[in-house]
C-alpha cells in the first residue's frame, strides 16, 4: 500500500517571515513560538510585530541550544499556558525541539527554518539528543507540520555551507528513493514508495544540477535570487517530500557508521550523505560515468566525495570495516535491488577512495 504525507502548507519566498502573523491566525488558536536565540536577536521584534498586526499574541520561549527531554520539560514549564498551536523558529534542533513540544503538548506544529542544511522542515521526524549530544532516539508526529514557512532572505544570510550542506543532503535522495522503489521497500510511513516521491526526487536532483552553482553564489552575496528559489524548494520541501514518501537506503545507512567515528562523525549531515551517495552509487553498480559525473559536480562545488575529503584524513581498512560494520545495523540498507553485505560495502568504499583520491601537488 502506498502512503504519501506532506505538509498541509508550504509558504516560501523573501519576506516570508513578515507573514507569519496572518498564516498563524489563518489557522486559528493560540500560540507558542520556539526560536532560536539568534534568530529572537535578529528578528524576534519583527516577528512580534508581525503577530501582533494579525491579533495572533504568541508566547515566546527562547531555546535552549539542544534537543533533549530536560529541554522539553524546561519549554513546557515556561508556558503560561497549553497552545493549540505550536511553532519552531530556528535551525534543526530548534525546530526538533518545537516538534517534541507539540508532540507532548497534542499541537499542530509550525516549523519556521533560518537555514537550509536539511530537509527536515516538512518531516514528522524528530531526533532527541543526550545531554552529551549523543542521539537518543528518532520520534514521529502523528502528522506532518501543518504550515513550513521558509525566508528565502533569511536563508541567504546563513553561513555558505550550511546552504552547501543542505544541497549534499539532498542531491542524492534520487539514487535513495530509486533503490527503495525497486526493492519494494518500506518508505518512512512504513508504506510502499510512491511514484510522486520518484518523480519529486527526480526533479530535485537536476534543480540543484542546474541552479546549485548560482544559488551559492547567492548565498555568498547574501541576496536571494531566482536560482536560490528553486534550489531552496528542491533541498527543503522537494526533498523532504521524497525521502519521507519515498523512502531511504544506503547512503543515510551511512551515517549510522560515519557518526561513529572521529574525524567522520564531527562532519554535518549533508556532507555525510553526499560522501555515502557515491558509495552507494558504486554499491548499486551505477555506470562509471555517472558515478565520475556525480562525484565531479559534488567536488566542484565543495562536496566531499571520498572518506579523506570529508574528514581530512584517509581512513585506514580497520575503520572503513568498523564504518560498513555499523552501516549495516540501519534499519534502511536493504532498500536496495541488489542486497549488499559488509564485504561488499567495504568494496564499493574502497573503489571510491581509490578512484577519486587526490593527486598530491
Amino acid at each position: 500500500m502506498i502512503v504519501f504525507g506532506s505538509p498541509s502548507r508550504y509558504v516560501q519566498g523573501a519576506g516570508a517571515l513578515d507573514r507569519i502573523g496572518t498564516e498563524l491566525a489563518r489557522m486559528g488558536g493560540s500560540v507558542a513560538l520556539v526560536i532560536d536565540p539568534v534568530i529572537e536577536a535578529r528578528h524576534g521584534a519583527a516577528i512580534r510585530v508581525a503577530c501582533a498586526h494579525a491579533d495572533v499574541a504568541p508566547q515566546m520561549l527562547v531555546f535552549g541550544g539542544e534537543c533533549t527531554d530536560a529541554e522539553i520539560d524546561r519549554l513546557a514549564a515556561g508556558l503560561s499556558d497549553a497552545p493549540r498551536i505550536v511553532g519552531a523558529i530556528g535551525g534543526g534542533k530548534c525546530i526538533d525541539a518545537g516538534k517534541a513540544l507539540a508532540h507532548r503538548l497534542g499541537a499542530r506544529v509550525v516549523t519556521v527554518p533560518s537555514i537550509a542544511s536539511t530537509d527536515a522542515p516538512t518531516s514528522h521526524n524528530y531526533v532527541v539528543y543526550d545531554a552529551n549530544h549523543q542521539m537518543v532516539a528518532v520520534r514521529k508526529l502523528p502528522l506532518n507540520p501543518e504550515l513550513v514557512l521558509v525566508d528565502t532572505a533569511v536563508i541567504a544570510a546563513a553561513p555558505v555551507p550550511l546552504f552547501l550542506a543542505g544541497i549534499g543532503d539532498a542531491i542524492g535522495k534520487i539514487h535513495e528513493v530509486r533503490c527503495c522503489a525497486e526493492a519494494d521497500g518500506a518508505n518512512i510511513f512504513g508504506g510502499r514508495s510512491a511514484l510522486t516521491a520518484v518523480a519529486l526526487a527526480r526533479a530535485c536532483h537536476q534543480i540543484i544540477l542546474t541552479d546549485g552553482e548560482a544559488a551559492l553564489a547567492a548565498v555568498a552575496r547574501q541576496t536571494p535570487d531566482a536560482a536560490l528559489e528553486r534550489v531552496v524548494e528542491a533541498t527543503v520541501l522537494m526533498s523532504g517530500l521524497a525521502f519521507e514518501s519515498g523512502g531511504l537506503s544506503v547512503a543515510h545507512s551511512m551515517t549510522r557508521g560515519l557518526t561513529a567515528l572521529e574525524p567522520w562523525s564531527r562532519q554535518m549531515h549533508g556532507f555525510q550523505v553526499a560522501y555515502a551517495s557515491v558509495v552507494q552509487m558504486r554499491a548499486q553498480s551505477a555506470p562509471e560515468a555517472e558515478i565520475d559525473a556525480f562525484a565531479g559536480f559534488c567536488r566542484r562545488i565543495g562536496l566531499p566525495v571520498t572518506l579523506a575529503d570529508l574528514g581530512g584524513r584517509a581512513a585506514r581498512p580497520d575503520e572503513i570495516a568498523r564504518i560498513a560494520e555499523a552501516t549495516m545495523t540501519a534499519p534502511h540498507i536493504g532498500h536496495l535491488p541488489q542486497p549488499i553485505d559488509v564485504a561488499g560495502l567495504i568494496r564499493a568504499i574502497d573503489w571510491v577512495e581509490a578512484r577519486f583520491a587526490r593527486v598530491p601537488a
